[in-house]
């Protein structure tokens, strides 16, 4: 059966989390359900990582196994039009190898994180971001972030559910920037690493958060990392700050030539 790769777009407000729930909307569910309006079913896609609910994709990567040999573009455009009006858009569409795996084949993950510092509530951007009504210090946040990377037990910020088999990870960056937007000044973080913890990006930037409103000092970072105890973790941030990024693959599927 042709195996075909899709990147996925969508706004994770709506939805109980990627992964297909039996009584609940998800991202899965949605694109299963389309897939089942182009050929008969049942059909069960596989992602790169599987997103709570509230978070969103900006770059999500799945496959899907389809008994026609589609066009990459055709499939696209079909999987848009089922999909409507669901907050998904498959942005990107490839053929590839029948061994080829969203989750397995990848080599890094990447993640965005965003706080819209202002005291009026957010609008336009509501379930968007992580609105904190306070400045804060980036470059403390940095110095605070620059002890998480590298190869690390991260026990303190790993939910106490994550079904990881270890808590140790590498960290390949965490980037603190300030950005000036329409919107008002945002603090984003910027994260890589080949794989994550259940929670770890939220609980980096609670914790970061609490460095850069002067409630922690950043070297207070190292020592929670250090104690690897759940309880010396920060507050963990909430959902909607938080995207997909990127995914990363030896061979880009989604290379020139490619549906886009």
């Amino acid at each position: 059966m042709p195996r075909f790769a899709l990147r996925v777009e969508y706004d994770g407000g709506p939805f109980a989390g990627w992964q297909r729930q039996a009584d609940q909307p998800s991202i899965q569910g949605a694109i299963e359900a389309a897939l089942a309006r182009l050929e008969p079913g049942p059909h069960a896609i596989a992602a790169a990582g599987r997103t709570d609910a509230g978070v969103h994709g900006l770059a999500q990567v799945a496959h899907c196994d389809l008994q026609k040999d589609w066009e990459p573009f055709r499939l696209s455009e079909a999987l848009n039009h089922h999909l409507k009006p669901a907050p998904v858009a498959i942005v990107g569409a490839a053929r590839v190898a029948e061994d080829w795996h969203a989750r397995f084949t990848a080599v890094e993950r990447r993640y965005l994180y965003r706080i819209l510092l202002r005291r009026a509530p957010a609008t336009h951007l509501r379930g968007l971001v992580w609105r904190v009504g306070r400045d804060l210090d980036v470059g403390a946040m940095q110095a605070g972030a620059d002890h998480l990377v590298g190869h690390h037990d991260f026990t303190t910020f790993r939910s106490s559910i994550c079904q990881a088999a270890s808590p140790v990870k590498t960290l390949d960056a965490l980037r603190v920037e300030l950005v000036e937007d329409l919107w008002g000044p945002e603090v984003r973080f910027h994260v890589r690493a080949r794989s994550f913890l259940h929670n770890q990006v939220r609980s980096f930037v609670g914790t970061l958060e609490r460095v850069g409103a002067g409630r922690w000092r950043p070297e207070d970072v190292g020592v929670a990392l250090a104690a690897r105890d759940r309880a010396a973790c920060g507050p963990v941030a909430p959902p909607q700050g938080l995207y997909l990024a990127g995914v990363v693959y030896p061979d880009d599927p989604f290379g020139a030539g490619q549906s886009r």
